[in-house]
């Protein structure tokens, strides 16, 4: 009988826990708003995964990654031509380089 107790207590102990997070209204609303849809999705879980995920990155975050990618993205372009430019230049002097050498 003790056992029983001690599990009842632990269940109403998360389940206030629960409630002080803001978990149990949160679940709620979403199976409030599918049990209103007037046409079921398909995948309800995903739905559920949907409305509770995580709400995502903030929008500065997102901005300032954003700006991010593009400077590193013209730095890679500006690096591309510099490594275009030294390989042409290289081109120049392996000829050269190759009649310089003398043959055994």
């Amino acid at each position: 009988m003790t056992t029983y107790r001690a599990a009842d207590s632990k269940r109403e102990e998360f389940r206030k826990y629960l409630e002080k997070a803001g978990v149990l209204d949160a679940l709620t609303k979403v199976l409030v708003g599918l049990y209103e849809e007037p046409e079921k999705p398909n995948n309800a879980l995903d739905l559920l995964r949907q409305h509770i995920g995580a709400a995502g990155p903030d929008t500065a975050d997102v901005e300032a990654l954003k700006l991010e990618v593009s400077e590193l993205r013209a730095k890679c372009e500006q690096l591309q031509e510099e490594n275009n430019e030294l390989k042409s230049k290289m081109q120049q002097y392996e000829p050269q380089a190759e009649q310089e050498a003398p043959e055994n």
